[in-house]
């Protein structure tokens, strides 16, 4: 018999943003032996829908969330960059000058590659040198973003250091070249937009084919409403490899109906679009991601018309059907993904969906606030049930951008 602690689920809050910046500003003076310069931080993302459509110039609807990570950082008058973090033993020591791809491993790329990425804006050679100790508190292997956390509290931090003058966009797409140039990741832009972009109360509406960004009113908690994130400690497995299958299989698809992208696909069409597509495995990838673009256009359609509240139906129906497509047509859900959803939403919640990648990570549920801690029993009673690892709750509260902290 399982023991009981094994199912009682805890909702974990975020560290309050105030004290969390302190702590990272107390394990930099512990660290280097004296005051940071100041601290500055970004949010983790959960994406609410738009999956796995933008590298096909899709639409997205991100949020950030109240767990953040936190660089405490100051200028000094050498030409080292030093680097700590609170949740890792791996430190960095280099002469700023010797940043090129390739040069600097494991989580400390995220941040060396940011000052690689900003050279454009830094007169002269980046030979400045800072130390920066990291506090990571978004919670690591969710699907939570904190690559991009780590990313974008080191942009608005070596921005204020150095005083660069970028712009918010400037530092979105520094941290977008970081991840992929300089760490060697895949990233398509998304996590770091709603990383520096959100707005408190509301979710972000963006367009990847260019970037541009809107805020669409997603105040939950004035409504009575939550957004349950299930981290299901799912084992990500494949996850590079199956990735970039799922891409060139999507690119596939845009040649196939000879549009530049599959935004570009008119979902009105899409019987006859689908029947042009001879591989049937490329055929079910093009429906996911043409379908998924819409979906968020009817979400905003939504919202833009009235509250969550108001829509709360059609709404939680998207989301069901998002994740209904992930897993049918695109294939990147686990039985963890699976169990939490389908769990859910037989507890009573509105709608249910993966968020993230896939093949392992997290999952959201809307849900009435006062119901959330139910919700999590019941989720957490089944992964029991099938031999899973206890999986970890959080409420999102739709969260402010990155920003200096003290």
């Amino acid at each position: 018999m399982t023991p009981a602690a094994d199912t009682t689920p805890l909702l974990s809050a975020a560290p309050e943003r105030s004290a969390a910046a302190e702590r990272a500003a107390q394990l930099f003076e512990e660290s280097f032996g004296y005051a940071p310069d100041g601290v500055w931080s970004a949010p983790g993302r959960v994406n609410i829908i738009g999956e796995h459509v933008d590298y096909q110039d899709g639409l997205c609807l991100p949020m950030a969330i109240s767990h953040r990570c936190f660089a405490a950082a100051a200028r000094t008058p050498t030409s080292r960059l030093r680097l700590r973090s609170a949740q890792d033993d791996l430190v960095l020591d280099l002469d700023a000058s010797a940043l090129e791809p390739g040069a600097v491993e494991g989580w400390p790329a995220y941040v060396a590659g940011v000052l690689w990425a900003l050279r454009p804006f830094i007169s002269g050679a980046v030979t400045q040198g800072m130390d920066i100790m990291i506090d990571g508190q978004v919670p690591l292997g969710a699907g939570l973003s904190s690559s991009a956390a780590l990313e974008c509290a080191a942009a608005e931090a070596i921005e204020a250091l150095l005083t660069l003058g970028t712009t918010p966009l400037d530092r979105v797409r520094a941290a977008i070249t970081a991840e992929t140039d300089f760490a060697g990741a895949s990233t398509g832009g998304l996590d770091q937009s709603a990383s520096v972009l959100s707005r408190e109360g509301h979710a972000l509406f963006l367009d990847c084919r260019d970037f541009s960004t809107r805020a669409v009113p997603w105040d939950l908690a004035s409504q009575g409403l939550a957004l349950l994130i299930t981290d299901t400690r799912a084992e990500h497995s494949h996850v590079d490899g199956e990735y970039t299958a799922r891409r060139a299989d999507s690119e596939r698809a845009a040649e196939a109906l000879g549009v530049p992208t599959l935004r570009d696909a008119d979902p009105s069409q899409l019987d006859e679009l689908l029947g042009r597509i001879d591989d049937e495995v490329v055929r079910r990838r093009a429906r996911h991601v043409i379908t998924e673009i819409q979906r968020v256009r009817d979400v905003d359609a939504l919202l833009a018309s009235g509250t969550v509240r108001a829509h709360v139906s059609e709404i939680g129906a998207l989301l069901n059907a998002s994740h209904d497509s992930l897993r049918g047509d695109y294939e990147v859900t686990v039985p963890q993904l699976d169990l939490a959803v389908d769990t859910a939403r037989a507890a009573g919640a509105h709608g249910a969906r993966m968020t993230g990648g896939g093949f392992g990570g997290s999952t959201i549920a809307l849900v009435e606030a006062d119901a959330a801690a139910q919700v999590a029993e019941q989720i957490a009673a089944a992964f029991a049930e099938a031999g899973f690892s206890a999986p970890q709750f959080f409420l999102a509260l739709p969260s402010e951008g990155a920003g200096q902290d003290r």
